[in-house]
């Protein structure tokens, strides 16, 4: 009996000990590695995180304002989609004036309740219970709007990411979204770099609606959601002082697919993204569902699922976004799906029946102030217009094609009439606008020129319409003592508008001369139109003037991540001319060899990088567009760019993004100066096996992604630019793969739609001889599309030189035939054949007409021939 007395006293005392002991250890949870650190401690609001930190090459950062709070969004019922203008001050109530028919309902549609991040009630909460199960850590909290638990794990391979699942279980019949939990509070001070890529980004908080909210300049001052349809990468994220950076990063399939099946669901809203929480806490963001939209709406007992990632590492923002783009959306496995049906150079040459067919491009030729003009139909909105708009697109392209084929129809009925419409496109009278561009278009029937969208002048389109184009035509005709003299009188007048610090303001009206769009500033490359000037006529002012207005850019634009566009209709959003740029840096870097132009235009290509789409991830799945039946990645919007994305942009609506690719070869080149996979990556991601969406009968692929294969459409001009930036992506890849043996001169990027550059205007660099570009048909037949080509000839020497690409990731094998007789216009007799081996080296080939070849995947062979 007093045994039993001693254990029992035994037990109670031990309970008495441990019971304290336990309590403790309950308050207390801990998911850690030897990367993280994050603590929750409970107190009487539940359990909180006390402490968070994470290590870099041994040393430990710690992250301040921990919190760790739950959000839940609730309303009964559906909120309205109407905007709540009252809190904004008139720049707001009153932007964009009516006359922007494109974009004035959208502005307003953008700023409803549910974007505000004002719609429905929000509740606010730490978890009551937390257990370690499973290597993970549950928390679980009941409302009296719907059940919460969250488990929280970290990743076996990401070591610097933590895996949340968060299931909602509802009480009430309503509409409900989850936010994800915010693990710190962020000092807006202390803010490094913020990014919702594709819709804003910077190095502070913007208080000004119109420039963060409708323009990117900046990161809106409140906790606006935007949409994933114009996010081009899932990852909101914030970097803080001390080099840490934090993004949360949806599972993939969480946000919209574009097509389901057989329809656009472009539009549905699945998934928002801020980087200031409903509390007004500075923490990157995600919402799923959407207050209100589809998969909101839950009864009693329903539940819904949210999965996500957080990433947090010692290191800057552009890597912790590209492990978004590789590990989490897989975007480099796309390569591996693509198959073409119709090579790139077959294209072009497809496009070049296309633009030699007066009915079929569209092409006029009016009399105008003596001269014979020519130019293309547009048949969209320009102010003024009675449907009688006419333009040309891309001079460095339509001189260059006429060059490389010899086409007598390029060079005698389109050269010479798209010449004139430049003459009488610029002003000559003595006046504020002497040597500018007196508009894009010229209207036939009222006989007069106008800008697109209002009745003002741009420094942009006087580099642009002015300095650009004629700059092409000059490179290939030097001898045009006429051209040249009207190259000067833009350039001098460039400078004239050039502002004490460097810049040029946006517009002037052109009947007040007074400046336009007070409210932005030009942050685009105008300054590019002196580097043309100083290329062609070689006087140090011009250089000067260009190094002014880069360096006034460099402050202004790059390093605050703030930048215009170039598209009127739009009212300027960010578009491609942000890509311009980047191309403008580094031909300014090649005149100078100062680092700075070359640092400058790698960090703005980083944030450029932001302007092609990498989710959702492409499949093999069947889907049905219109009469065809096509697998997912055939149709998928990965790979492409915008026109302009963010709140207002063409992307923002049905259309998506855009299949004109100005930037591959740019990013190619930047490869080839980074070494940086993601520019080869988008670059190919971009250009290759985009079947789907090219017309059958011209090749000429459709603007939008939404216009699947319709073709150039109401825009066949369009057909000029992308013979350009295919041109320039092949070349490009040809001196890549080369490692720089075969190259051939750049002239300047084309006007608006990005940094293609023109070439064939100079002879270029084929393992140390000398070769001057060629492109006709019926010379060279490939039967596998999978390769494309290129061709040079030195007529003085007598040989030629054929460079196959193999544009996929997969070997390739086929068969290639040339016809002699087509090379020159008369038969010619192969005397040598060689395959050019790396280093110049060479390998005889019989010389015959006739070859079968082999090429690795992303690989490139050169055929040598020498001829009688």
């Amino acid at each position: 009996m007093m045994n039993f007395i001693k254990y029992g006293l035994c037990i109670f005392i031990f309970n008495i000990i441990s019971f304290p002991y336990s309590s403790i250890a309950q308050k207390k949870q801990v998911l850690k590695n030897d990367s993280l650190w994050i603590e929750w401690e409970h107190n009487n609001e539940g359990f909180k995180i006390n402490k968070a930190s994470v290590n870099n090459k041994n040393r430990q950062y710690t992250i301040g304002r921990t919190t760790g709070a739950y959000t839940l969004l609730f309303s009964e019922t559906k909120p309205a989609e109407r905007a709540d203008l009252s809190q904004f001050d008139k720049a707001v109530q009153q932007f964009p004036d009516s006359s922007y028919i494109l974009i004035y309902n959208r502005w307003k549609v953008a700023m409803n309740t549910v974007a505000m991040n004002t719609a429905g009630k929000a509740f606010t909460f730490f978890p009551e219970k937390a257990i370690a199960m499973n290597g993970g850590l549950k928390f679980t909290k009941t409302l009296p709007q719907a059940s919460v638990s969250a488990f929280w794990q970290i990743d076996e391979k990401y070591k610097n990411d933590i895996i949340v699942e968060i299931e909602i279980t509802a009480q009430k019949e309503g509409h409900y979204s989850i936010q994800t939990p915010s693990l710190f509070n962020l000092k807006k001070e202390n803010l490094a770099w913020g990014m919702i890529p594709g819709h804003f980004q910077g190095n502070n908080f913007q208080k000004n609606m119109v420039l963060s909210y409708a323009y990117g300049q900046g990161i809106p001052d409140r906790p606006v959601i935007t949409r994933e349809r114009t996010a081009s990468t899932l990852s909101p994220l914030v970097t803080d002082r001390q080099g840490v950076t934090v993004a949360v990063i949806p599972e993939p399939g969480t946000g919209r697919d574009p097509w389901v099946q057989n329809a656009s669901t472009q539009s549905d809203w699945l998934l928002g993204l801020s980087l200031i929480n409903r509390n007004n806490e500075v923490f990157p963001t995600l919402y799923h569902p959407v207050l209100g939209q589809k998969g909101s709406f839950m009864k009693p007992g329903e539940s819904k699922k949210f999965r996500f990632r957080y990433t947090i590492k010692h290191d800057e923002w552009y890597n912790v976004y590209k492990h978004a783009v590789y590990n989490i959306y897989k975007f480099a496995d796309f390569l591996t799906l693509k198959k073409t049906a119709q090579s790139l150079t077959d294209r072009i040459l497809g496009m070049l029946d296309y633009v030699k067919n007066d009915a079929t491009s569209l092409w006029h030729q009016y009399n105008y102030k003596g001269l014979e003009i020519g130019a293309q139909e547009y048949n969209a909105p320009v102010v003024g217009s009675n449907k009688d708009a006419v333009k040309n697109s891309d001079y460095g392209a339509m001189w260059m094609l006429a060059h490389l084929s010899g086409d007598s129809i390029l060079l005698n009925k389109r050269l010479p009439y798209a010449r004139n419409f430049k003459l009488v496109q610029q002003e000559t009278k003595d006046n504020f606008f002497k040597g500018a561009a007196v508009g894009q278009y010229f209207l036939w029937k009222s006989n007069r020129f106008t800008e697109e969208w209002g009745n003002y002048v741009e420094p942009i389109a006087l580099t642009y319409y002015a300095l650009l184009d004629i700059g092409n035509i000059l490179l290939f005709t030097p001898g045009d003592d006429e051209l040249k003299n009207r190259l000067r009188l833009a350039a001098d007048r460039l400078l004239e508008w050039q502002q004490k610090d460097g810049s040029w303001v946006v517009a002037y009206d052109h009947d007040t001369e007074k400046q336009l769009f007070n409210e932005v500033k030009d942050l685009r490359a105008t300054f590019y139109g002196c580097i043309v000037a100083y290329r062609i006529l070689g006087e140090q002012k011009y250089l000067d003037a260009a190094l002014k207005g880069a360096d006034w850019f460099i402050r202004n634009a790059v390093e605050k991540g703030h930048f215009l566009g170039v598209c009127g209709d739009f009212r300027f959003v960010a578009d491609f001319a942000t890509g311009q740029s980047v191309q403008a840096l580094l031909d300014l870097f090649d005149i100078t060899k100062n680092d700075k132009y070359k640092q400058a235009a790698i960090k703005t290509a980083r944030i450029y990088t932001a302007s092609v789409y990498t989710h959702p991830i492409p499949t093999e799945q069947t889907k049905t567009v219109g009469k065809y039946t096509l697998k997912d990645w055939q149709i998928s919007q990965v790979g492409l760019s915008f026109e302009h994305g963010g709140t207002l942009g063409s992307a923002a609506k049905e259309q998506g993004p855009i299949l004109l690719a100005s930037h591959a070869g740019m990013f190619v080149r930047l490869f080839q100066l980074t070494n940086d996979s993601i520019f080869i990556d988008m670059a190919r991601a971009a250009a290759w096996g985009r079947d789907a969406f090219v017309n059958k009968e011209n090749s000429v692929a459709s603007y939008y992604w939404n216009g699947f294969d319709n073709g150039p459409g109401k825009f066949p001009h369009h057909a000029w630019w992308q013979i350009g930036w295919i041109t320039d992506y092949l070349l490009s890849e040809i001196a890549l793969r080369s490692g720089g043996q075969i190259n051939f001169p750049r002239g300047f990027i084309t006007p608006k739609v990005g940094p293609h550059q023109s070439y064939g205007f100079q002879a270029g660099n084929v393992y140390g001889s000398k070769a001057q570009l060629l492109l006709k048909p019926s010379i060279v037949n490939i039967q596998n599309p999978a390769i494309d080509y290129a061709m040079a000839i030195n007529k003085d020497t007598k040989k030629m030189y054929i460079f196959l690409l193999n544009n996929s990731s997969a070997d390739q094998k086929s068969r290639l035939s040339i016809n002699y007789t087509r090379i020159l216009d008369s038969v010619i007799q192969p005397r040598q054949v060689q395959l050019v081996l790396p280093q110049g080296n060479t390998a005889p080939l019989n010389a015959g007409s006739n070859w079968d070849f082999n090429i690795p995947a992303f690989g490139l062979q050169t055929i040598a021939i020498s001829y009688e």
